[in-house]
């Protein structure tokens, strides 16, 4: 149970987001510009650090733990189901493409790809579609993870004295979610872009002080205990089967195990990997990541930003993870998980920081981890506003709106998609099966158009929209029919997604040539773009194609190594593995080396050669 000193800190940060607010809203109602990108005047660490901060989320942290805690080493893979090497790709190319468009939202980009033409109306409006889909299920997987979270630390059995209904127990976290929810809103809707920015970077100071001293707690009970944990849970190296079996130890997670459906692992990485790919060439879906890319000062920021984001994230977060799974396993007898009689593995994070985290810690970290939550919220619900003002009442209901309507309109779609979200919280079983949807399903619909997107010309607006929406609607309807692992029906929604992406293509003529050619003037991707590139040469014999294909992918893979090897140190460091972990740094300072010579010191010059055309 919180003693007044953590309250006192829990309130104090609460107070502080809502000073950001006030302090920032003059700001946020200058422009458009201002509320939905911070005036795109925001360094690009400061973005770096929002964006990592941002991922530090309650709801995906418990999922780490919990999967470090079931699987070990193994676990540094599972993530690539969302996929986490994502920020790889933006870093080393895709940023820097996206930014050049220098729009404001994921869907006038999708109108300077496509035009405004029958197409580009059709792929505008389903990219907004599933733009606010993507949000709501954001914002539903955050609500439901902050509930379970906060009902350890705040007894329902006090609070209820003060509360003049009835809440019944199944929603008595609801109930909490939709308390610290409101504060969330509050420094979101008043102060835009700018307002979740820094409070964003206050989160991180906090998170990053937190994880230290959690990695230092696991640091001192590894040399004091032995770590009781299967075969191969130390190794992070798998097999065709996963073969982990907990009997005798936790015969519990056995169970685990098998409802999250990873038994077959090579299968299940195979699968994972291939999405993973796939959706990381797609580039970032139309939420708060996008939206932290446009709001850049330049491609070059971009580009710098998202590389920033994750050396900020990956190290700080896995301090964190690594520190309380294995507190977890050394003192799992201590640990209560149990809701209404059901044991509930999700709550080995709120129940490890009850059960190991000093008093003035313990309200320094849950401070921080609520502003994860709101974190992760805000940035949602700015997206999500952006797609709702920007990209549907600005376009087609009120092109000449003044400015109080703006602002006006930007405060209502906020609370309206924040009721929606909440409702629909109530509908969702756990953090998993939102969290596997989203990301298996949902994505699995967003893939096939938007890689095409990128690298086909003759890909239209019209096979943009019926390769969105062929995909879009299994995904509705899957989950509602199987209760198999969502990501098992993503080959099947990718090839729907597929024939619908190609029929839609040549059922109508190719995009207009010269928006054709203005994009790739602007963006210069690689891929199947040879009639388009003949024009532009024709016209300006001076441009040169893109022919970083090769570098691109090897960068991307070493980055990706050094992404990996960023998770498994912090985990090396906590468990006194002093072999594994000066081998793994000494291969990212090789990592390091190789991406400062063929990746920074390249795009610097490229940008200058740009920058002087």
């Amino acid at each position: 149970m919180l003693q007044g000193f953590d309250i006192a800190i829990i309130l104090l940060y609460l107070v502080g987001t809502i000073i950001i607010g006030l302090a920032l809203r003059k700001r946020a109602q200058k422009s458009k510009e201002d509320y939905l990108m911070g005036g795109k005047s925001l360094p690009w660490y400061m973005l770096g650090l929002s964006n990592a901060s941002g991922m530090f989320d309650i709801s995906g942290t418990m999922w780490l733990v919990t999967l470090t805690f079931v699987y070990g080493f193994k676990s540094i893979w599972i993530p690539w189901l969302w996929p986490v090497f994502n920020q790889v790709f933006l870093m080393v190319y895709l940023s820097a493409w996206l930014r050049r468009s220098n729009v404001t939202t994921g869907a006038e980009w999708i109108l300077f790809r496509f035009d405004s033409g029958k197409g580009g109306r059709w792929s505008h409006t389903i990219i907004v579609i599933f733009a606010i889909l993507s949000c709501l299920g954001f914002l539903a997987y955050g609500f439901i993870g902050l509930g379970k979270f906060v009902e350890i630390f705040i007894p329902w059995e006090i609070v209820s004295q003060y509360i003049p209904f009835h809440v019944p127990a199944a929603y008595i976290p609801h109930f909490y979610g939709i308390i610290f929810t409101m504060f969330a809103v509050f420094y979101s809707v008043l102060g835009g872009m700018s307002g979740i920015v820094w409070t964003d970077v206050l989160q991180y100071t906090v998170m990053t002080i937190s994880s230290i001293a959690i990695a230092v707690i696991a640091w001192q009970a590894i040399g004091d205990h032995t770590l009781n944990v299967p075969d191969g849970w130390m190794n992070p190296f798998f097999g065709w089967h996963l073969n982990m079996d907990w009997s005798g130890i936790i015969d519990e997670v056995n169970t685990k195990i098998l409802s999250d459906g990873y038994s077959l692992f090579t299968i299940f990485f195979m699968l994972m990997l291939f999405k993973g790919i796939l959706a990381s060439i797609a580039g970032p879906a139309p939420n708060y990541d996008m939206q932290k890319i446009l709001s850049t000062r330049s491609p070059l920021e971009a580009a710098k930003m998202s590389g920033f984001a994750i050396f900020a994230l990956m190290p700080t977060r896995y301090l964190m993870v690594g520190g309380f799974s294995i507190l977890a396993v050394l003192f799992y007898g201590q640990l209560d998980l149990t809701t209404a009689g059901i044991l509930d593995f999700e709550k080995i994070l709120p129940a490890a920081i009850q059960q190991f985290v000093p008093v003035g810690l313990m309200g320094l970290l849950l401070a921080g981890l609520l502003a994860a939550f709101m974190s992760t919220f805000a940035g949602t619900l700015n997206a999500a506003q952006a797609y709702l003002v920007n990209d549907i009442y600005l376009k087609h209901y009120n092109p000449q709106a003044s400015h109080s309507k703006v602002k006006l309109m930007n405060y209502g779609s906020g609370i309206v998609v924040v009721i929606i979200s909440i409702i629909l919280g109530f509908f969702v079983q756990d953090v998993n099966s939102i969290l596997q949807w989203i990301v298996s399903a949902l994505y699995g619909s967003y893939v096939v158009s938007n890689v095409l997107k990128w690298h086909w010309w003759r890909f239209n607006g019209e096979g943009y929209f019926w390769g969105m929406l062929s995909g879009i609607i299994p995904a509705l309807i899957f989950p509602l029919f199987t209760d198999t692992l969502d990501l098992y029906y993503f080959p099947v929604i990718l090839l729907i997604s597929i024939a619908g992406s190609i029929i839609g293509t040549y059922t109508a003529p190719p995009t207009n040539i010269e928006v054709l050619k203005n994009f790739y003037k602007k963006t210069r991707p690689w891929g199947f773009w040879k009639p388009i590139a003949d024009e532009v040469e024709a016209e300006d014999p001076e441009f040169t194609r893109n022919t970083n294909f090769k570098r691109d992918i090897f960068n991307v893979a070493l980055g990706t190594v050094a992404q990996t090897l960023l998770v498994v140190i912090p985990l090396y460091l906590i468990l006194h593995q002093s072999l594994p972990l000066f081998v793994s740094l000494a291969i990212l300072i090789v990592c390091v080396v190789i991406l400062k010579k063929n990746w920074w010191d390249k795009i610097k010059v490229e940008n200058n050669i740009r920058r002087k055309e």
